[in-house]
């Protein structure tokens, strides 16, 4: 009896010293925790794309290694610089801008908007009471919210050094990543096999399949619909293109959309008199809208076979647990969840056929 309780007061040990040793060591890493998920993310996602560059490059891992590091600098390091850049430069036309808003004069809706059955008379209605109300006024009431908004930027503007020194540091752990993917896979899988048999190494691959899967149906098609508003409004004539660009990349990939920054640019060429350009930007901002409703489904099922309702309940569930990194790490979880719950259900049925083909020979 007494070899019993040592042999339990050392299974209670092993286990505190086994979980003292992992708290210890996320505690450590916690600093590049957030860089690491996103090197894993990027480096899975993109995985396929650097082999085909090997391929191109004489099979040369080196070389392959070095183009992807550069396009990830590319990708994450100068588009940040240019902007913070661009708004810095531009910070007196834009104080300029604000101010001129006082002085602004809200002209007459255009007819065919009046006459627009069912909701033509109700935006005539509004469009008038907020002329006569006038600009000052309305600004007015508006001001506290922008200056919560204003304060807000000044925060992530002083913290912009970290955030790219993060971006570097996320740029580096790809690189290494990029150059070992075959032994750290390799050693994924065993972990998996061995935690838990075959179900666990289907999991790895699940889940590589389904962050690929994610990563085309986000990022892609916050791109494409990116690219295709910012083509807008460069041709409908809408100043700090790049600024509100950026603003509706970060928009889209948080799953928020263009919508709202086309729709305050059309809101704004309209106010400013220029009915045209704004009716032009009116139908591209439906289009560009509408793009997310077809584009994304077809990518993600490109990259991940699971159901679209898991993989958007994982992106919206992620995104407000764990904020911009939690649009990965959630349809990853729940995918995983989903096919071990599926393989220890399926379990007794494959038992019942083998035993029924054992016994039937």
């Amino acid at each position: 009896m007494a070899e019993i309780d040592r042999d339990i007061t050392r299974i209670v040990l092993a286990v505190l010293f086994i979980l003292a040793l992992i708290g210890s060591s996320i505690w450590i890493l916690r600093p590049f925790i957030g860089a690491i998920v996103w090197a894993t993310t990027i480096v899975v996602a993109t995985w396929p794309l650097m082999i085909s560059i090997q391929t191109w490059l004489w099979n040369k891992r080196g070389l392959a290694v070095t183009v992807m590091t550069l396009v990830l600098l590319c990708v994450l390091v100068v588009p940040l610089t240019f902007a913070v850049v661009t708004i810095v430069s531009n910070i007196d036309e834009i104080a300029a801008w604000a101010k001129s808003l006082d002085t602004l004069k809200i002209p007459s809706l255009p007819e065919w908007v009046v006459n627009l059955p069912l909701i033509g008379a109700h935006a005539a209605k509004v469009w008038n009471r907020v002329a006569a109300v006038g600009v000052q006024e309305a600004t007015a009431k508006v001001a506290p919210y922008v200056g919560g908004v204003l304060l807000w930027f000044a925060a992530q503007l002083g913290s912009i050094g970290v955030l790219l020194v993060e971006f570097l540091l996320t740029v580096l752990l790809a690189a290494a990543m990029y150059a070992s993917g075959e032994r750290a896979t390799q050693w994924l899988v065993r972990f998996g096999r061995r935690l838990a048999r075959e179900g666990g190494e289907n999991a790895v691959f699940l889940a590589g399949q389904t962050i690929r899967g994610v990563a085309l149906g986000v990022v892609v098609t916050a791109l494409a619909q990116t690219v295709f508003s910012g083509l807008g409004l460069v041709i409908a004539g809408v100043p700090f293109v790049v600024v509100l660009t950026g603003a509706m990349l970060i928009m889209s990939i948080a799953q928020i959309g263009v919508m709202p920054v086309l729709g305050c640019a059309v809101a704004w060429l309209y106010w400013s008199g220029a009915s045209g350009w704004g009716t032009f930007l009116l139908v591209w901002t439906i289009v560009a809208g509408a793009m997310d409703n077809f584009l994304r489904p077809i990518l993600i099922r490109k990259g991940a076979d699971l159901p679209l309702l898991l993989i958007f309940a994982g992106v919206i569930g992620g995104l407000l647990a764990l904020g911009l990194i939690g649009i990965f790490v959630g349809p990853v979880v729940l995918a995983v969840a989903d096919a071990l719950l599926n393989a220890w259900i399926d379990a007794d049925e494959k038992q019942d056929e083998i035993s029924e083909q054992t016994t039937g020979e």
